[in-house]
């Protein structure tokens, strides 16, 4: 069983350990959270040298974890579904990645194409109530009474 995890990587050096397809699939996520990579692998695709990484083409070793925040063995291909901000990681525990990814699309087509409201209107509520000092026990039917007002507008204007 795996453990899953979300990180704040923005600014942090992140150790990526492997250079193949798995790799540079997981490379993609870890640049876009602001990480700053360190590629360890004797061979390393193209697509990864194009980024803005530090390669070193040789086998890992334990140095190389020095002055790092995080480590990254290319072993596990998972599914991430992104979205408005709302992040969704499905693993079959290496076991289906096929199936992992035909989850990640049933629920890229579930999620509400005005998702990016939805979250806007979170975020907004979330600081109302910090500020008021809403209990967070409180928050959860608060939140969905306020959602459920942005589906009445999109039913009544029509929209998905």
């Amino acid at each position: 069983m795996l453990f899953p995890t979300f990180l704040k990587l923005g600014g942090r050096t992140v150790l990526l350990v492997g250079g193949g397809p798995v790799a540079a699939g997981k490379l993609r996520g870890l640049l876009d959270a602001g990480a700053s990579v360190r590629v360890v692998a004797p061979e390393v695709r193209q697509e990864i040298l194009d980024e803005p990484v530090e390669v070193a083409r040789r086998a890992f070793v334990p140095s190389d974890l020095d002055g790092v925040a995080f480590v990254v063995a290319a072993a596990y291909a998972g599914a991430v579904v992104r979205r408005a901000g709302v992040t969704v990681a499905i693993s079959t525990d290496g076991d289906a990645p096929a199936l992992a990814g035909l989850i990640r699309e049933a629920l890229e087509a579930l999620l509400p194409d005005d998702l990016d409201r939805w979250m806007q209107c979170a975020r907004e509520s979330r600081q109302q109530w910090l500020a008021q000092g809403v209990p967070m026990a409180e928050r959860r039917p608060l939140l969905l009474e306020a959602l459920n007002e942005l589906y009445r507008d999109r039913v009544t204007t029509g929209a998905r």
